[in-house]
């Protein structure tokens, strides 16, 4: 019998052992692997096809929206990074330092880039003199590097991670203000309308904000396993970095003052919110809209009629192609298409067209969908438009079955017993707060639990802090967090 290593398929239930199963999706079906180095992993093309697939997607709406692409070297010097000390401080134990150069002491440490803030706004320094250079909009594409010291999990918590960080400068608090908010609006289009997992839109506490900033704005998502995960911030920076950094512009008015600041971005963690939500017992599930593959064909034959079926099957990939459909032909002899059905099935493709010798002669194809299995026989000549339907009522549907995960992992606990034992089943606790960070680090103390969002929808907001007692001042989202 053969190890789970090597088996072919996923050889644990999704409800039974969540982070084996995980781990298997993300191996098997091809989407990264193992570094030598601990932390890190290695993407594999079907993997890296999603996240260009996410990036196309962000890249055309920031410059839609008027941001440029950059690039910024991975090297900060540690003069530059500790100019800013809450930011250093916060920093500090995850970055990696690089000390040698071959065998020669480099002088100052250098950090392997944690985040590109100090380092970008000591450039933007020399750029920005006048208020005619304004607004400055600026994204990177580039990954970071931080030492992880929880427990890693690809795509999740890695050493490295691929990621857009975006980087704006604007002449008043006001514009910064709006910047914040349009890219978090972004954010939101591409995580619940592409992705099709429910986001909940909010404030950070001070406690979990991004260090450095007058506060962060988050979208929160609750995993298939009661798990909260961050999956995009974006941060009103006020003049916290402008004023160590000397990011001054002279005004209309023949003054000097300090610019106000955004940062902001989404990492490749959203392929592991992708796989833990939609994906089942049988591999990965991928929303239509970001799937690098969105309808597989596979032609089913003896070897007579082979050159019959895969012309066909060729014909009907290129008509959704034209139509602008990612379709591929698995034509491959060696293996039987029962085998072909499996794999695709673990690598999620959205759907799936069956074509054999007999369907030719009736004008119709088989249309099997990923997310139910439902199969159906429509008539060829309506390839395009069944298909197009087909594959919106899928990407419907695996936003539907998020929004229940997500309901389902709702309460609004009265006591502080009640809500101890929310927090142990999982999910989003909805609790009143008094915005005190001793109750904060007391709750997080005594349940592992952290203020995940503040939404910014308060209605229903309770009278008292859950852990207190006193009058509550925010309605927040408590919950345990990859």
């Amino acid at each position: 019998m053969s190890s789970p290593k090597e088996a072919v398929g996923i050889t644990v239930k999704k409800s039974e052992d969540f982070s084996e199963w995980y781990t298997q999706v993300v191996l098997k079906a091809g989407l990264a692997d193992y570094a030598p180095v601990k932390g890190f992993i290695v993407l594999r093309p079907y993997g890296y096809a999603i996240w260009e697939s996410i990036r196309d997607l962000l890249d055309r709406r920031f410059k839609e929206t008027g941001h440029q692409n950059g690039f910024l070297p991975v090297l900060i010097p540690e003069s530059l990074l500790s100019k800013e000390e809450d930011h250093f401080a916060g920093f500090t134990p995850e970055v990696f330092w690089v000390t040698k150069a071959g065998g020669n002491d480099v002088g100052e440490k250098l950090a392997l880039r944690p985040t590109s803030e100090t380092l970008a706004y000591s450039i933007f320094a020399k750029w920005i003199t006048s208020y005619r250079d304004l607004p400055l909009k600026i994204n990177f594409w580039n990954s970071a590097l931080r030492a992880e010291i929880k427990a890693t999990k690809p795509f999740v918590r890695t050493s490295e991670f691929l990621w857009q960080e975006g980087h704006t400068v604007h002449a008043t608090a006001q514009e910064a203000e709006q910047e914040v908010m349009t890219i978090l609006d972004i954010y939101r289009e591409l995580i619940e309308d592409y992705l099709a997992v429910p986001a909940i839109r909010g404030f950070k506490s001070d406690k979990e904000k991004f260090v450095g900033a007058e506060y962060t704005t988050t979208l929160e998502g609750m995993m298939a396993d009661g798990k909260a995960l961050q999956m995009g911030t974006s941060h009103h920076l006020g003049q916290n970095f402008s004023k160590p950094f000397e990011i001054k512009y002279l005004g209309k008015d023949t003054k000097e003052h300090f610019a106000w600041q955004t940062s902001w971005g989404v990492s490749w963690r959203l392929i592991g919110a992708l796989i833990m939500v939609h994906g089942d017992d049988k591999g990965l599930i991928i929303p239509p809209r970001v799937a690098p593959v969105q309808v597989v064909i596979v032609p089913i034959h003896k070897d007579k009629d082979a050159a019959l079926v895969k012309g066909k099957a060729a014909e009907i990939a290129q008509e959704l192609k034209k139509a602008g459909i990612r379709a591929h032909v698995d034509d491959r002899d060696e293996y039987t298409s029962g085998w072909k059905f499996n794999e695709w099935e673990m690598k999620g493709v959205p759907l799936r067209i069956n074509i054999g010798a007999r369907d030719i002669e009736k004008g119709v194809l088989e249309f099997v969908r990923r997310d139910n299995r439902e199969k159906a026989q429509h008539e060829q000549s309506k390839l395009v438009d069944v298909t197009n339907d087909l594959l919106g009522k899928v990407q419907q549907k695996l936003y539907e079955n998020a929004r229940t995960i997500l309901n389902g992992f709702m309460s609004r606990p009265e006591t502080y017993d009640d809500f101890k034992a929310a927090i142990d089943k999982g999910g989003f606790a909805a609790a009143g707060w008094c915005t005190a960070q001793e109750c904060e680090l007391k709750i997080k103390d005594e349940t592992g639990a952290d203020i995940r969002v503040i939404p910014f929808d308060q209605e229903g907001k309770p009278d008292r802090c859950i852990y207190c007692g006193e009058p509550a001042k925010k309605l927040a989202f408590f919950g345990r967090a990859y």
